[in-house]
Order: C-alpha cells, then sequence, then structure tokens
C-alpha cells in the first residue's frame, strides 16, 4: 500500500476527523448565537433603576411617546427623556413618592438615571429613526405594544430577515401619519375589512410618500 500512496495519508482520518469536529463546532456557535432569541433578544427584559409603566403612561393616561422621546421624529436615534421630562409632572404627581427618589436625584444632581439599553442593532447596521417615522412606521412595528408594557422588554427579532419583510412590501406596515404613536390602531374592527383596507391605503400613501422599496446592502450596511 505504501507503493500506492505517500505516507501523508496516514494522517488523512485524523485530520478529517479533527476538521469535522471543528466545522461542526463553528456551525453549532454560529446557530446559537445568530438564529437563537439570544442574539435576536426577543424577550430580553432587564431590570430598569426606575420602574418605569409605559402601560400606565403611555396606555392608561396616554401620553404620546414623542412627549418623552422628543427626537424620534427628527434624529437617527430616540432619545432616552431626561429627568427634568420626568419632573414636569412628578415636582407635583407623587412628588414624595420613595421609587422616584433616583429621578428627583437626577433632575437635582444632572447626573443621568442608568436605564439599561434594551433595544439595539449592531454597529454594523444603520436604521434611522426619524426616516421611518415620518413615513408612516408606528413604533409598534418594532417595538411591539409598548403601551401595555409594565416592564418594556424586546418584542421583535430586529433580524435582517425581519427588516426586509417591511422593506419588501412597505404598504402593508405603513398608517396615516397622525396614528404612528396610536399603538392600539387598527384601519377597521373587522380583520378582513382592516387588511383590505391596509393594502388599499398603505399603497396609496408609498406612491404619495414617495416610500422606496430598499432592499440593496448598502441601505442598512453603510
Amino acid at each position: 500500500m505504501s507503493d500506492i500512496f505517500p505516507k501523508w495519508t496516514n494522517r488523512l482520518p485524523l485530520q478529517i476527523a479533527v476538521g469535522a469536529v471543528l466545522v461542526g463546532t463553528a456551525l453549532t456557535a454560529g446557530v446559537t448565537y445568530y438564529i437563537t432569541p439570544k442574539y435576536s433578544r426577543v424577550g430580553y427584559q432587564p431590570l430598569q433603576p426606575v420602574a418605569f409603566s409605559h402601560n400606565i403612561h403611555a396606555g392608561q393616561l396616554g401620553v404620546d411617546c414623542r412627549y418623552c422621546h422628543n427626537g424620534v421624529d427628527k434624529s437617527w436615534f430616540s432619545n432616552v427623556p431626561a429627568a427634568s421630562t420626568c419632573m414636569n409632572c412628578h415636582s407635583q404627581v407623587l412628588k414624595d413618592d420613595p421609587k422616584l427618589a433616583l429621578v428627583r436625584e437626577s433632575f437635582q444632581t444632572g447626573k443621568p438615571i442608568p436605564w439599561v439599553h434594551i433595544h439595539k442593532t449592531p454597529d454594523y447596521v444603520y436604521f434611522n429613526h426619524s426616516v421611518h417615522v415620518n413615513r408612516g412606521i408606528s413604533c409598534v412595528e418594532c417595538h411591539g405594544q409598548i403601551n401595555k408594557m409594565d416592564e418594556v422588554y424586546h418584542a421583535k427579532p430586529f433580524s435582517m430577515g425581519f427588516c426586509l419583510d417591511c422593506h419588501r412590501d412597505p404598504a402593508a406596515h405603513v398608517r396615516p401619519l397622525d396614528k404612528i404613536t396610536d399603538l392600539d390602531w387598527k384601519p377597521d374592527t373587522d380583520p378582513v375589512k382592516a387588511a383590505a383596507l391596509q393594502r388599499k391605503n398603505g399603497e396609496k400613501f408609498v406612491h404619495d410618500w414617495k416610500v422606496q422599496s430598499l432592499q440593496s446592502c448598502s441601505t442598512c450596511h453603510r
């Protein structure tokens, strides 16, 4: 046999086995990290330094999202409100509540509240909030029913496929601009009529607002 095969082939089975283990390990790690909720962050719900309930503020009281996140329709990012915004109300409402001690301290000292960042995209992804908000994409499309959350959690996957689904068919997602922050809004209470109205009005909005169905890599990866 040595006259037919060179000596290095004696090591070939071991090399193949080692290579298979390495490739299998890499694939397993990749799938575990990139395809599971650990990467997409779905369900991620960190404990925040102040127990702020969106259900109470945005849901029960009807506070517009833009009152606190007042840069969302003007900037690429949605700003976290300063303590002064909170104190516009809480200087009178629950002004001595111990749960708001950190807010009062932040207001007095100027030291930011250490909120835990929940919704974020990778550094290699470019996303502009104002472009989407001003073209009929509601907060609920990416963040879910924030107005029903006592503690905010990561509701949507933020995967490339998730974004592309919307980019391929924006008419299925756009809504009237005055309904952007009305997270309970539906075109109609009847699901069949709602779907028909969404398609009809959505296509009109896409045309009138010149919404582009951008799907090239450079749209998000710049």
